[in-house]
């Protein structure tokens, strides 16, 4: 299985919290579109032989892309790949820019699944994270894609800076009303030079309560597990069937193309990034020449993120595919250091699967650096 990411470097506007690869100027859009396009061409032996199960437009914000750039770009991937016959092809759009005409040319382009940006229903979390939208398109968004669409996710993000218990219990009850598959769901986090950062440090903002994104995410689990959805991922919540293949690809370790500015690409043994600049970018496809950068991963670094991608999923971490892939040091180390955290109830072992308990989900990531291993020469 493998797939194509691409990356579309362009927003209406800068969300406080953001800290993605993107340009609030769309006059270079139809321009750097046909270096996407080059660069697929360029880089289509990349990917192992076979047919692509997936592709994903992230961003950015992909919605902002006109009918002819979409057709453009599937043109190519067309004449260079083998698509499935059941492939997942998802784009993520703001509700915004989710009008009936768009939702109609993103249906007759292929498009098969919507990831929709809400973040919140309510308008004053919206502002202070500075959405393009308002609540009432957040809502209308949604119920108009519905009639297109039948595979749909949306974004909320919990944790926000004066969102009390009471209103993300409405945001959630509000988006299960809308009889939706699958869920996206993310703590607001800090990130250094965005603008969230700077609001924070000068007082305008208050910080971040750990307690209480904790607590949000208790409400989260519990309420959509008594809902029917299964806690696939640690942020990824689905019904049977409506799983994001795109992105369990990725914590499955499987093989994918990143196109486009500041996007990643692996292969296995492999990672590599392209420049987060549209006008290197650009100038450089011109020329014939890809601008990335690439890193050869040794075992330890295979090994640390096989757990750390693994541990965050329903599926856990294999003893025998560690054994199998990494061989009997890094097999028994694991196992040494797992007995702290099976002790402290943290983790536990179900059919030789090391998965995080109740208890451990919200510490997931740092359960995966206690299990890392660092300083092994090899």
């Amino acid at each position: 299985m493998s797939g194509i990411y691409i990356h579309i470097p362009f927003c209406k506007e800068a969300c406080h919290y953001c800290d993605f690869h993107f340009s609030t100027s769309v006059k270079k859009k139809r321009e750097l579109v046909e270096m996407l396009c080059k660069e697929i061409f360029l880089r289509k032996e990349e990917l192992p032989a076979g047919e692509l199960q997936t592709i994903y437009f992230g961003g950015g914000t992909p919605s902002l892309l006109s009918s002819g750039e979409m057709k453009m770009i599937f043109d190519t991937i067309y004449s260079n790949f083998t698509l499935a016959e059941e492939a997942e092809i998802t784009l993520e759009a703001n509700p915004d820019d989710l009008s009936r005409e768009k939702l109609e040319m993103l249906m007759a382009a292929g498009i098969n699944r919507l990831s929709i940006g809400v973040q919140s229903f309510f308008e004053e979390d919206l502002q202070l994270m500075n959405r393009a939208h308002n609540e009432v398109e957040a809502l209308q968004s949604i119920q108009l894609a519905r009639e297109y669409f039948d595979n749909i996710s949306i974004d909320l993000i919990y944790g926000i800076p004066g969102m009390g218990e009471e209103r993300w219990k409405k945001n959630i009850r509000i988006a299960l009303d809308l009889g939706l598959p699958h869920f996206s769901c993310y703590a607001l986090t800090v990130e250094p030079k965005t603008v969230l950062k700077k609001f924070i440090d000068k007082g305008i903002i208050k910080p971040v309560d750990d307690d209480a994104s904790r607590l949000h995410f208790e409400i989260l689990t519990r309420t959509l597990k008594d809902a029917g959805y299964i806690h696939y991922e640690f942020s990824n919540f689905g019904k049977p069937g409506y799983f994001s293949r795109n992105n369990t690809a990725y914590w499955m370790g499987k093989p994918y193309l990143g196109i486009g500015p500041s996007a990643h690409s692996f292969n296995g043994n492999k990672r590599k990034w392209n420049v987060s600049n549209n006008s290197l970018y650009i100038k450089s496809l011109e020329k014939g020449e890809i601008p990335s950068q690439e890193e050869v991963l040794s075992i330890t670094d295979r090994y640390n993120e096989y757990v750390m991608t693994r541990l965050r999923t329903m599926w856990g971490i294999s003893l025998k595919e560690v054994n199998e892939r990494f061989g009997d040091q890094f097999f028994n180390y694991l196992l040494e250091q797992a007995k702290p955290l099976l002790t402290g109830n943290l983790l536990k072992l179900e059919n030789e699967h090391y998965h995080v308990t109740e208890k451990g989900k919200f510490l997931s990531d740092g359960i995966a650096a206690d299990l890392f291993l660092v300083n092994l020469e090899e």
